[in-house]
This record gives C-alpha cells, sequence and structure tokens, in this order.
C-alpha cells in the first residue's frame, strides 16, 4: 500500500509516482517549483494515480482563469472511471462545486472533509485558498485553528499548517499573534512564501512601512527567486511600503522591475500589477503607457463569469489604457449575471459596482463613484482577496470623495481609516485635505480643524 507523507492511502500509485506527487505537494505547499511538471511526472509513471489528477485539477481550478478551469474540467472528465477511495472523492467533489463558482459550498465541503481527514495537506491548503478568495477572514482562520491541534510539530508539513495560521489570524486582526505565528513558521521552513507573506500582511495592516521594507530586504533571498510562485506578490507588498513613505519612484521602479518586467501571464500576478498602477495613478504619478500592456494581458482572464475580482482589476487595466468600451461590455455582463451561483451573485451584487465606480472615478464622475463605491465597499467576507488588496476600493472611494468636494464624507473616510491605522501618511494626507477642503467650503468645525491640527503636531505622526 502506497502513502503520502501524512500517512494518506494514494489509490493507483507506484512508489516512483508517489515520490513525484510528494515533490508537487511541496511545491504547492511554498509556491515555489512547478507542481504541474512533477504530477506530470507522476501520472506518466502510474496513469491511474488519482490524486495526482486530482491535485492537478485543484491546482487548476484555483487560478481564476477560464483557460485552467476549462482544463480542470476535462481533467475531472478523465478521472470519473477511475478508482478511487473515500478520501479522494470527497476531493474531486470539493473540486465540482469550485468550477460552478460555488466557493462557499466547497470551502463548507472541506470543513467536513478536515473532521474526518485532519492531516490531509492539500485539502487543507486549498481550502484555505477557497477561503482566500471568498474573503472570509473567520474561516481563514478557523480551517486551520479546528485542525491544528491534531498535528505535532515532528508531522511533515506542520509549519506550512503554521503559515496558514498565521495568515488567517492577521485577516481577522489579530496581529501579534499572526506575527509571532508567521516568523514561528518561517523558523521552521524560511521557505516557507506563504508564512513570509503574513507578517509582510500585518505591518502592512499595522502601516508598519518601514518595518515592512526591512522585513522584505531581509528576507528577500528566501521569497524573490525565479522558480517562486509568489514573488510578485511579496515585491508589491514592498511597493505598498514605498508608496506609502511617499517614495512613489521606488514602487514605480518595483513595477518595472520584479512586478510587471516577466510580463506574466497569471491572474494573481496582473491582479497586483493593476492595483499598484491604480494607486500609482491616484497618488499623481504619471505612469505612461503602462497600462497598454497589461490590459492587453488580461483579454484572456476577465470574461464576466468565472471570477469578478479579476474582472475589475482587468477593468483597471483597461481604463488606463483608454479601452472604455471593452469596460462597458464588462459592466454589462456583470449587471446581467443569472444569480445562479454563488461567482455570479458575487458578479451583480458587487463587481458591478466595482467596475462602475472606478470607471466613473476615471472619467471624473466623482459623484457616481461615490455612490457605487460606497455600496460596493462591504465586499470583505463576501468575496476577493485580502484587506490589503481590498483597500483600493476605500481609497479610491476617499480620493473620489475629495475631489467631488464632499469633504464631510472624506472627513469621516478618513477617520475611520485612522481608527485601524492612524500611522499611515495616506489616511493622514486624507483627513489634511479634507479639513483644509471643509475650511475653505465653510464647512468644518473648529473643533475638527484643531483636531487635524493637534494630531499633525504630534511628534510621534
Amino acid at each position: 500500500m502506497i502513502t503520502d507523507a501524512q500517512g494518506h492511502t494514494l489509490t493507483g500509485a507506484t512508489a516512483e509516482a508517489a515520490t513525484h506527487f510528494e515533490q508537487a505537494v511541496t511545491a504547492f505547499n511554498l509556491y515555489r517549483g512547478d507542481p504541474m511538471a512533477a504530477l506530470e511526472r507522476a501520472t506518466e509513471a502510474a496513469p491511474g494515480f488519482v490524486m495526482a489528477h486530482l491535485l492537478k485539477a485543484h491546482l487548476m481550478a484555483i487560478a481564476t482563469e477560464p483557460a485552467a478551469a476549462a482544463g480542470a474540467r476535462e481533467l475531472l472528465q478523465a478521472t470519473a472511471g477511475l478508482p478511487m477511495n473515500e478520501r479522494e472523492r470527497s476531493h474531486r467533489a470539493a473540486i465540482e462545486l469550485i468550477l460552478q463558482g460555488e466557493w462557499s459550498a466547497a470551502a463548507i465541503a472541506l470543513d467536513h472533509h478536515h473532521t474526518r481527514h485532519p492531516f490531509d495537506i492539500v485539502a487543507l491548503q486549498v481550502g484555505h485558498l477557497c477561503d482566500f478568495f471568498r474573503a472570509n477572514a473567520r474561516s481563514l482562520r478557523d480551517r486551520i485553528a479546528r485542525t491544528l491541534p491534531h498535528w505535532s510539530a515532528e508531522m511533515p508539513g506542520h509549519s506550512i499548517l503554521l503559515g496558514m495560521y498565521a495568515f488567517g489570524l492577521e485577516e481577522s486582526g489579530q496581529y501579534a499573534q499572526a506575527e509571532d505565528v508567521g516568523r514561528s513558521a518561517l523558523d521552521a521552513q524560511p521557505l516557507d512564501c506563504w508564512a513570509h507573506h503574513a507578517v509582510a500582511h500585518v505591518m502592512e495592516m499595522q502601516a508598519r512601512h518601514q518595518d515592512g521594507i526591512g522585513w522584505m530586504i531581509a528576507r528577500e533571498p528566501h521569497w524573490s527567486g525565479d522558480d517562486n510562485f509568489f514573488q510578485v506578490h511579496n515585491w508589491w507588498h514592498r511597493a505598498l511600503c514605498h508608496l506609502e513613505l511617499g517614495q512613489a519612484d521606488q514602487a514605480l521602479a518595483l513595477f518595472d522591475g520584479p512586478i510587471r518586467s516577466g510580463r506574466s501571464q497569471v491572474a494573481v500576478d496582473m491582479v497586483d500589477a493593476s492595483a499598484l498602477l491604480w494607486r500609482l495613478t491616484m497618488s499623481g504619478v504619471d505612469v505612461g503607457g503602462r497600462w497598454n500592456e497589461l490590459a492587453t494581458a488580461w483579454d484572456a482572464h476577465a470574461d464576466g463569469a468565472l471570477y469578478p475580482f479579476n474582472d475589475w482589476h482587468a477593468a483597471m487595466a483597461w481604463l488606463g489604457a483608454g479601452r472604455e468600451a471593452d469596460v462597458e461590455r464588462l459592466q454589462a455582463a456583470l449587471r446581467g449575471a443569472q444569480r445562479d451561483r454563488e461567482a455570479s451573485r458575487w458578479a451583480a451584487d458587487t463587481g458591478a459596482d466595482l467596475v462602475a465606480g472606478f470607471a466613473a472615478f476615471w472619467r471624473g464622475d466623482h459623484e457616481s463613484a461615490v455612490q457605487h463605491l460606497h455600496r460596493a465597499r462591504f465586499i470583505a467576507n463576501s468575496f476577493g482577496g485580502s484587506h490589503a488588496q481590498r483597500d483600493v476600493i476605500d481609497w479610491t472611494l476617499t480620493e473620489a470623495a475629495l475631489r467631488g468636494r464632499r469633504f464631510g464624507l472624506a472627513e469621516a473616510l478618513a477617520n475611520e481609516r485612522l481608527a485601524l491605522r492612524p500611522h499611515s501618511p495616506v489616511n493622514r494626507g486624507f483627513l489634511l485635505r479634507a479639513a483644509a477642503g471643509g475650511v475653505a467650503g465653510g464647512a468644518r468645525s473648529q473643533r475638527g480643524v484643531g483636531a487635524v491640527a493637534e494630531f499633525t503636531l504630534d511628534p510621534q505622526h
């Protein structure tokens, strides 16, 4: 009987194929290397090795790319007649739900899977990513919290769970614990990109931007290699730190270098590229023709159907490239979504407002942007990435309020942001601009003006 590193039976595997499978699992865990190539070797050695086929399908399903999703569906059809045990059938059922656009149903199915198979690290990581793509902070944390007590520190993969748990703690606002757990994960496995990025998220959310740059520089050899799937996202985190510190030239240099020089066609990399160019543009930086290449790259991914978080970032690039007709087509697709599955409800309920709000902002219709983005801003625990990624919504909303001379709203939004990140230069800038605009218009109280003055005189700020 052939088993994986955590002791699960691998139906149809040979010893050679199982070795290749473990290489793929490790690559997936660390976001380094090429898991698909290792899985190809596994299925060549054992064509009936069902879990190797299913891991391929998992990786393609969670890519949030139309072509990859089509490939995953073909793989599921190919496995239909293969022998498989209960655990493997459970994996297959979860993949089917993801491909149907039912991310939460897949996540719940995996919740039950973990109670039967608490050591199934592939299922835990896929479930964690489902929680990420549906933006469920509680499940990002508690999926791992429910399972981690079963694991000993000596079991292969234990540190990977710590890295996932660190990110869940961060997204739940438990920053000190998240940083501690993330550093513990890295002590055990320095190459864990997810744990590294969890600590980077802590520093971003606490506005510890100098610390963030130092963290990225000190650990760069561990996360920046060419074989590292997560390197673009980590470079993006460093760029955000520079942007918050007013170092837009350094953020732009990172875009031109490691973030976009490779012209990645991977959706998660293009999300980061769009979000960074949008922030740079809002900050007054002339990004020139950089939008054009990125807009073209998005053409193969933004279909208004599979994953609206990606569609929204495609719209940013299309707006920047002057392709308003494509944005209008995308808006129509999102508004017309049939609501027959979770992803289509995301499209109609939130994605349409996000795209409409960003389009309105781009063309200078700031009042319309405020209306759309104020509805869309409560995306957390609905769908779409991390708090750091979604922050561009409130950033754009606040900027729209300022440019639209809605100074009372801008002040309220700035105060809200400062309550979470009081040391953020960007947030302090929002409040100062709101105060100045309100004073010029006679709209602010004397107490409000004094509060801004006192705040800016604080030597710690």
